[in-house]
């Protein structure tokens, strides 16, 4: 009885709210993917190119690029419609993995392939909540986009748990992972091939740089800044510092979705019923902490305690990337036009990527001039501490969107 009710809830679900449930099924199999790719790179970089601490910051240059060219390609490729769009980010996710795996004899050529994957996976971080604000009423935007959310989240931890096992079984099996992320990301598009595509926006600006949209960009810039210095060395340190191998860090990565599901809940209704400046604030003071965490237990405690503090730091920083979400439903609650949305999250995108480039890029040479991974996150603390003061400025004075 309980096994008619569920597919009875299936059938109506898939029959009243199809174009949201498709684009569910695209992000499972997104999440999958993305948890397997998430859990092997790091180790692959180190065990296979055996880079330093400021080669890995470098890195970031050509692939944060990818996500500075991104309000460029949108702009470009308005013309597709979103859904379209996301068709082609995903399978430049797909071409990035399959050709990581399989043509990357050398260094150069790997980054030439990275930044395929990471312009597949830049474009899609304005488009998804953008879909899904629109296959939503502005009373919900929070919940659905936390749904999204958490279903993909629930693939990620399967994605870890594929990649942790693999890596358990077959040590140095980094092409094969590489590859299966890749088939998963093909299907994502598949699934995406279902849904019916939005109407192109012929007229959509290609750029958008409103006097009401500035503290947006900024939110975007101090975050983009803050958040690629715990996404380039955070599990760096865990790699590089302390020796951890792939199947821990697919756990930690496990953990962290157990967390996030959860989280993107909560989080969700918070945003719907106290607002956006509420939640954007409480996640600003809690990176400070963070930060200080990874700064200065290593000054305080023996190396294992160390160790234990930074990974429940590198836990919940990764949990806080939910509260992303709150930046997209402000930008869309104090949107002009409805024409506006998608170029300036796109914006919004390539600016929190212009920091993106630079700061590892700094934060490995400090690390490098120093000789040690702390002054790295106590920078990134004072970085921070901006946010919350760019944040305290938060206003939402709602807008009756236009297409005029």
């Amino acid at each position: 009885m309980r096994i008619s009710s569920f597919f009875n809830k299936l059938k109506y679900q898939i029959a009243n709210d199809r174009e949201f449930t498709l684009f569910l099924l695209a992000g499972l199999f997104i999440g999958l993917a993305g948890g397997i790719y998430n859990s092997i790179f790091p180790n692959y970089l180190h065990e296979v190119f055996g880079i330093s601490e400021f080669q890995r910051g470098v890195l970031e240059i050509p692939r944060e690029g990818a996500g500075l060219v991104v309000m460029f390609v949108v702009g470009v490729m308005s013309f597709l419609g979103d859904v379209r769009l996301s068709r082609v980010s995903l399978l430049l996710n797909a071409i990035g993995s399959l050709f990581i795996a399989i043509l990357s004899p050398t260094y150069g050529s790997m980054i030439l392939w990275l930044f395929v994957f990471s312009l597949g996976q830049h474009l899609l971080i304005p488009l998804t909540p953008k879909i899904i604000m629109d296959l939503s009423t502005s009373e919900h935007y929070g919940m659905r986009i936390a749904r999204n959310s958490a279903y993909a989240q629930v693939a990620t931890i399967v994605g870890c748990g594929i990649a942790m096992l693999w890596m358990l079984i077959y040590p140095v099996g980094f092409v094969p992972m590489f590859i299966i992320a890749s088939v998963f990301f093909a299907v994502a598009v598949v699934a995406m091939f279902f849904m019916r595509a939005d109407k192109p926006d012929h007229k959509r600006p290609q750029f958008i740089f409103r006097k009401k949209y500035m503290l947006f960009y900024g939110l975007c810039f101090a975050n983009g800044a803050r958040k690629q210095i715990f996404l380039t060395f955070a599990p760096w340190v865990l790699v590089s510092v302390f020796n951890v191998k792939t199947p821990a860090i697919a756990l930690l990565g496990i953990v962290t979705g157990v967390v996030m599901v959860g989280t993107r809940t909560i989080v969700g209704r918070t945003i719907d019923s106290l607002g956006e400046r509420k939640v954007l604030m409480a996640e600003a003071v809690l990176l400070v902490v963070i930060c200080l965490g990874y700064g200065l237990s290593g000054k305080i405690f023996s190396a294992a305690v160390t160790l234990v503090i930074v990974a429940a730091c590198y836990v919940i920083d990764s949990s806080m990337s939910v509260v992303e979400m709150a930046r997209y439903t402000y930008m869309r609650k104090i949107a002009v036009m409805e024409s506006d949305v998608t170029p300036t999250l796109s914006a919004g995108t390539s600016i929190d990527h212009i920091a993106s480039m630079f700061i590892p890029t700094l934060g490995g040479a400090l690390w490098a001039i120093t000789g040690s991974y702390e002054p790295v996150f106590l920078a990134a603390a004072s970085i921070a501490i901006i946010n919350i003061i760019l944040t305290s400025r938060i206003k939402i004075v709602k807008t009756s969107l236009s297409e005029a």
